[in-house]
């Protein structure tokens, strides 16, 4: 099970769903969420700034003095935020592991933010994200630099805070190594579901139902409520043949692989994917 939980705080009032959902997987397994700042480098800023700026024009001491006060206000907000959500949701604030209850800790760094929680996430069993705080839709750049950079899966959760994780389990399989990642990574929750249903959506050779058959007989021996749903299009995108298929079954959780059409790290995430990251109502779940 995933115990030791990192989600970032930005202090911006689009963290709270991203908070709930990992404190629900604590709760699940009494674990431990690690709330991390990353407080901005004003004088790296100002640096690169200074580097650039060949005609002397900028006020380079008002830039370093604004950015550290924005940078300060904001960590400010950030930790009463999550000081706050800890008493309200009963996260004790502690350092070492307790036995019976789910616990916190807040974490501060300096630096670039998408580099310093993948390093981050490569100690943690799982890192909760969420959707891009202004527009609503996924924070691709952060995204792809934890899940490409840290070598462990993310979750990503959904713009309401959930009420469950993993009662009922989707997979949407396809028959690729990122997906078989995607199921290692989620074998303990599949575990502990009470139930796993493989989603199929037909699109292309890698969706046959042999495929989906020596999947649902390996995970038979961890779980043995998993079912096969194969999926047709019939004309619409696959993605909104996945979720309209998880919102029929009742999913509470999906897991899927995370790639695309490239190598490329700019276009990492296919347009199914995309489209599954900005509008998928319950937590995604996503290995690469």
């Amino acid at each position: 099970m995933f115990r030791y939980i990192l989600v970032p705080a930005t202090g911006r009032d689009a963290d709270l769903p991203v908070f709930h959902a990992a404190a629900g997987m604590a709760r699940a397994t009494r674990g431990h969420v690690v709330f991390l700042h990353v407080r901005l480098d004003a004088q790296h800023v100002v640096a690169a700034v200074a580097a650039g700026d060949l005609g002397g024009t900028a006020d380079l001491g008002d830039l370093l003095q604004s950015l550290e006060q924005a940078a300060a206000e904001t960590e400010a907000r950030a930790r009463e935020q999550v000081l706050a959500f800890c008493m309200h949701e009963n996260l004790v604030l502690a350092d070492s592991p307790l036995a019976e209850r789910p616990s916190a800790t807040w974490l501060l760094r300096t630096g670039d933010e998408c580099r310093e929680t993948a390093a981050h996430s490569r100690a943690a069993d799982v890192t909760v994200l969420g959707r891009q705080r202004e527009t609503g839709t996924a924070d691709l750049r952060m995204l792809q630099t934890v899940l490409l950079d840290s070598g462990r899966p993310i979750l990503i959760a959904p713009d309401r805070p959930a009420r469950h994780i993993g009662r009922h389990v989707a997979i949407a399989w396809k028959d690729t190594p990122e997906a078989a990642r995607a199921v290692a990574f989620a074998l303990p929750s599949l575990g502990a579901a009470e139930r796993v249903t493989i989603v199929s959506v037909e699109e292309d050779a890698r969706t046959t139902d042999k495929a989906c058959e020596r999947l649902r007989q390996a995970l038979i021996w961890h779980n043995t409520a998993t079912i096969v749903r194969h999926v047709k299009a019939d004309g619409s995108e696959p993605a909104e043949a996945l979720l309209a298929a998880v919102a029929a079954q009742g999913a509470d959780l999906l897991v899927m692989g995370g790639y695309g059409h490239s190598r490329l790290r700019e276009v990492v995430f296919g347009g199914v994917t995309r489209r599954v990251l900005q509008a998928a109502e319950v937590p995604v779940l996503m290995a690469h």
